[in-house]
This record gives structure tokens, sequence and C-alpha cells, in this order.
């Protein structure tokens, strides 16, 4: 009967099904033709124990009940000198024989695993092997070999004590021995020793079969080599293996880990149409291919596909899958699958953890972040480096700062690990936009004896906090340094520097105009033709534009929003406005009105307030002529300010153009049923525009 090796990791129970196939496993002990006899002398327990190595026999007595022998009648096997009966006849037809036959398997099968034991202890050392071996006698049954290999754990004694089977062994199929000590490279992680087995298997002239590829591959993915499984699996053609659906869907994951995306869902692809089996591992590895090309909605089909399939996520799966929705920003789905996991009984683990603080991190849901960071400090749980900064970031994101010097604190406590660059960069910055001078001072100082030099992004922290506190000269300094240090500013810096002018006393804008000229000349430029009273016609639209095309569009808007706040600063309305119709024009602005046959709207939430103010400007001026010609205005007019705030501020843009609006008389007024929006009728309106006869911009 042929023999097959799983290629599944190895389970005492799974091992012994395929052993028991084979037909010399199923025989009696001693058999002649119809008759069933067992030998009791041959049973005893023949033991000796070495300092180092404990002798297991194989010939544990069967139980002496089972043989139904009188206590009265029975020989005296204790006298040597006593001629005992050989044997005990039993019927094989007999309801006992089939009882002594798996007593006698099971006691043998035991014996033999505790001989593999013994070689898993024992040392490295041909001379303790053999010793070991012995017991087994001189005539060395093959099933008997494969029982003790694939039950050992220990690559260094398995692989002497195959060299010593090999050499008493003629086996029917020379490749077992190879297999079932491959699995024991398998079990222990030892992929070199496996190699060089495979080697020695073709010098021998074995011919590997399908196993043999198999148990390579499976060693090459719990080693995490999914190149070598790769490697290993595209070798079987050479030797005319061919996969079973087994290898093939290890493969998936193989591919998947090595890189190979198109393979992998190819073989997936395979996989769905054939109908192979799946495991858990694989679905783990498809869903992080997906997030990691951007393909969230796949991630959840495939999750959707392997529970239809009848495939229980495990946490690795979960996991999985909650940081490719962290990925996509969508934490509602994330806790939709963190409920759906605790619901299916499985308990959060760090890696849990860690997705979900990176999920609610990146989505800014301060709150949820801070409830995991809680509940991993009361599970006793340590945090990394990258967590605590994830979550200071996330902290300067939402303007938390008292949360933030409690996770620092702790994270300076912590034995595990200390702040970084990147930690005292959050640190600064949310110190800065809160406006705590001696606070960011005290940070960059930390910083500096922690022997963390600062980097860009820290010196524009220091500059947006120099500039709230007014303290100009510190703002020169601290541009000064970042030269020293040999930094290029970047787009970003620009931009801090552009906004710290917003805030700077006209009287001061001279020392800033000097930074943010050596920083960028083409903003330096904007900035003093801005300054200047007079200019030719065109020239700003023309300076302007070239600086825009010459930005990253990531601060496009931040760039034209600065430059019109310092317009409306310096009471320069014209110079605002034509900005502003370049924004328009260059799309910087987009969906700023709307008309419908109902209601004409403005909306302003993307826009800094001079902007806003400015768009407003417009927008009244545009419906003045309007009415002037005669146009129809629509039931309703609308503002939209938006409900937020800014998190570092208590004011937003709605509580500001509520005050600007009463100061213009406007009619505007805020919808009770609708935050954000400032709604006026037409015939308010209209009277209101027909009054008004030299509309002016007020700054609030």
């Amino acid at each position: 009967m042929a023999y097959h090796l799983c290629s599944s990791p190895p389970s005492l129970g799974h091992d012994r099904h395929y052993l028991h196939n084979f037909s010399f496993l199923q025989k009696p002990t001693v058999r002649s033709f119809g008759n069933l006899f067992f030998q009791p002398n041959s049973l005893s327990l023949h033991s000796r124990i070495s300092p180092r190595i404990a002798q297991v026999s194989l010939q544990d007595p069967i139980p002496q009940a089972s043989q139904k022998l009188d206590a009265s009648n029975a020989p005296d096997f204790q006298d040597p000198g006593r001629k005992t009966k050989s044997y005990i006849w039993v019927n094989p037809r007999s309801p006992k024989a089939s009882k002594l036959r798996q007593h006698s398997y099971d006691a043998r099968y035991a014996s033999l695993v505790k001989i593999a034991e013994s070689l898993d202890s024992c040392e490295a050392t041909e001379e303790d092997v053999s010793l070991v071996l012995r017991c087994l006698g001189d005539r060395i049954l093959e099933q008997d070999a494969v029982i003790v290999l694939n039950n050992m754990s220990n690559p260094e004694t398995a692989l002497l004590a195959f060299g010593f089977l090999r050499k008493r062994l003629k086996p029917s199929r020379e490749v077992i021995l190879y297999n079932v000590t491959l699995k024991v490279f398998r079990k222990s992680r030892d992929f070199d020793r496996a190699e060089k087995l495979f080697d020695e298997m073709l010098e021998t002239g074995v011919k590997p079969d399908n196993v043999t590829f198999s148990t390579i591959i499976s060693c090459a993915r719990v080693c995490s080599m999914p190149n070598k499984a790769v490697e290993w699996f595209e070798k079987m053609p050479e030797f005319g293996c061919r996969p079973d659906d087994v290898t093939y869907s290890a493969m998936i994951d193989a591919y998947g880990r090595a890189g190979n995306v198109d393979m992998a869902l190819s073989l997936y692809d395979r996989a769905r149409t054939e109908k192979w089996r799946i495991d858990p591992v694989t679905f783990s590895t498809l869903i992080r291919i997906y997030g990691m090309s951007g393909n969230f909605d796949g991630c959840l089909n495939v999750y959707e596909e392997m529970k239809a399939l009848g495939v229980k996520p495990n946490l690795v799966i979960y996991n999985t899958l909650l940081d490719s929705m962290g990925r996509a920003k969508r934490p509602w789905q994330v806790k939709n699958i963190y409920k759906e996991m605790f619901n299916n009984g499985l308990q959060p683990n760090w890696g849990t953890y860690a997705a979900l603080i990176r999920a609610y991190g990146r989505a800014r849901y301060g709150e949820d972040a801070l409830i995991v960071y809680r509940e991993i400090k009361e599970r006793g749980l340590e945090l990394s480096v990258v967590l605590y900064n994830t979550l200071l970031a996330m902290c300067a994101d939402v303007g938390c700062t008292d949360e933030a010097a409690e996770i620092f604190e702790d994270m300076k406590s912590s034995s595990n690990c200390m702040p970084d660059s990147w930690t005292f960069s959050s640190m600064i910055t949310i110190y800065s936009c809160s406006g705590k001078v001696s606070e960011a001072e005290g940070m960059l100082n930390a910083m500096l004896e922690a022997g963390c030099e600062p980097n860009i992004f820290v010196l524009t922290s220091l500059i947006q906090c120099y500039g709230k506190a007014n303290r100009t000269d510190d703002v020169v300094k601290t541009f000064d340094r970042l030269l020293e240090l040999d930094i290029t500013p970047d787009d970003r810096f620009c931009g801090c520097m552009l906004n710290v002018m917003t805030q700077t006393p006209k009287e001061e804008l001279g020392k800033l105009i000097d930074c943010i000229d050596k920083a960028n000349p083409k903003l330096g430029n904007v900035v003093k033709l801005l300054l200047e009273e007079q200019n030719e016609e065109g020239t700003l639209r023309k300076e302007a534009s070239e600086l825009f095309d010459s930005v990253s569009v990531d601060v496009k808007k931040a760039y034209c929003n600065c430059l019109i706040d310092l317009c409306v600063n310096l009471d320069m309305l014209e110079k605002a406005c034509e900005l502003f119709d370049l924004g328009l024009t260059l799309e910087v602005y987009t969906d700023i009105q709307s008309k419908s046959p109902t209601q004409w709207s403005l909306y302003l939430k993307s826009l800094s307030l001079g902007a806003a103010l400015t768009a407003l400007h417009i927008w009244m001026n545009d419906l003045s002529k309007a009415v002037e010609s005669g146009e129809e205005l629509p039931a309703v007019l609308g503002i939209n300010t938006g409900h937020g705030k800014h998190k570092y501020s208590d004011k937003g843009l709605a509580s500001v153009f509520e005050s600007h609006l009463k100061e213009l008389n406007a009619p505007f007024h805020e919808a009770p049923d609708k935050i954000g929006w400032f709604l006026t009728t037409k015939v308010a309106a209209t009277s209101w525009l027909e009054s008004r006869s030299s509309p002016e911009l007020v700054v609030a």
C-alpha cells in the first residue's frame, strides 16, 4: 500500500492516520496462516538507564487481562527451569483478536514515540544516537524507522538517526525516509539542512516526489522565506512533479509575500474556479496584497468569500483587515470589524491594538485612539516607539495638548523605548500651535540633550510658535539656524513663514521679507509686490501665476490664502480680489459658488478668514450687479462657513462671520436647523443690496 505524507504542519494524530495505512502496521505481532498467536515471553520489558540516555524497549507486555489466563493455571514465568507454553492461540475471528491487535499497535507506537523523544534529548553524536536506536534490534522494520523520524523535532539528532537507519534498512521507497526527515527540519524551521538533504537525495540517486517538494516549500513558508518557496515550486516540473491543490494554495501566499502580486492573484482566481482549499494564512496574505495595492474593496471581498467558504477568520486575518481599513482611512469599518471579532470570541492582542491606533490616528479619531491607548495600559502591554509617535502625531493633528503631555511622560517612563526625533517633533508642534513658547523651547532643549538634531519639521513648528507670540526676532534667529544646519527650506516651511507674516505688525514685515527672499525668491518677489502701493498693471498676476506653477499642489491653496490674508491686513482690497480671481482661474479654489432655481450659495469653509471675506465681498458685488441689471434672485440665498473651529482656537469661521455680517447690517442669519449656514430671503436680500451705496470690506 502506498505511503503518503501530508504537507500540512505535522500533528501526532494526523501522522498516525497515514502511518496506519501501512498494511504491515495492521498485521499482528506474530501471525501464521489463519491462526493468531501472541508470545507473552517476547513482550517482557528489557531496559537499562544510561546516565545520559533513557533506553526504551519496543517490547512492552500486552495486558494480561486480555489473554484470559486463569491465574491458578498460568505457568510460572519466573521459574527458568520450568517449561512453559510459548504461544496463546486466539481465534482471529474472535472480537478479542481485534482488541489485541489494537493493544499491540498502540503499545508499539507509544514505545516508538518514546524513542523519538529520547533521540531529541540525547547528545548529537553518532555514539549516543546509536545507543538509543539499538533497542530497535538488528532487524529494523521500515515502518518503525518512519514512525521514529516522523515524531522527532531535533534537526541535529534527526540527521544522525536518519543516517543510522538508512544504513541498516533497505526500504521499499527510500524517498519516504528522506521526506519524514525533511518534516523534522520543517518543524524546527531549519531550511538550510532541508536544502542540503535534498542535494544528498540527488547524489544518492533517490528521486524526489511531490511530498518532498511540498515539504520543502512549506518549510520555506514557516521560515518566512517566500522567495525560496517560489524557487522550489518552480523546480517541480524539472523532476516530473506536479503540484496538488494544497501546494498551489500555499503558493498564493508565497507569491504574495515574495512581491509577485500578479501571480498570486492569478492563482487565487484559479483557486476560486477549481474550488481549492485555501488556508487562513493565504487569505491573510490576499487581504494584505489588496490593501498594499490600494484595492480596499478587494480586501473586504476576500474576507466575505472566506466566510462564505466556511473558513473561520483568526486573529491574524482580523488584524490584517483592520490594518488595511486603517490604510483606507475607513475608521467606521474598523469599528465594525473589531466589534465582529470581539463577538466571535477572539481577544485583541498587541497586533490588534497597533492596527487600531494606526487606523484611528490616520483618521484623526482622537477619542477612539485614546480609548485604545488606555486599554493597552490597563492590560499591561507595552507600546513601541512607532505607536507612541503615532498617538502624539494624532494629538498634534487634533489639538489634544494635555493628552499628549500624558503620553509623552508615559513614554519616558517606559522600559523598552525612549523618545526619538519624531517624538520631540510632535511635542514641539503641539506646544507651538498652542502658543506655549516656554514649553516648546524646553522640549527643544530636551531634544538636543537626547542627541537629536532639530529637523525642518521642528524648525517650522518653532517659527510658527514665535510668530503667534509676535517674537519676530526669534523667527529670524530660527531661520538663520536652519541655514546654519544646511537644511534647504521646502514649500511647507516657506508657507509657514508666509503665515507668520499675516500675524506680524506692518513695521516688522521687512525683517521677514529678507528671510522669505532667501528661502524662495519667487515668493519673495510676490510679497514685495504686495507691499508696494503701486504696481504695473498685470505684474502681480503674472508673478503670482509663476509662483503657483512652481510650488507643489498641496500648498497652493495655503499660499493663496496667506497672500490674500496679507492684502486684507494691509487694506489692499483690490490686490486681494486680483489674487482671489487668479485662484479661481488656476482652480486653486473650486466649488465656491452654486446656483439653482431656488437657491444661490457661497461656500467658504475651505478658505482662510481673509480669503473668505474677499470672496464675500466679490459675491455681494455680483449680487448687486444682478439686481441692478434686473436679474431675478432666487427665493433663498445662503452662505456656508462650515461649523467646525480651528483645532487650536476657540473660534471658527462661523462665529467670526456672524459678527462681520452684523457689522455690514446684512440680512443673513444663522439657520437653526442647518449648522454653519447663514440664510436670507429674496425680498430681504434685494432690499439690502439696493440700500448699499459703496460696499466696503470690514475686517472682523
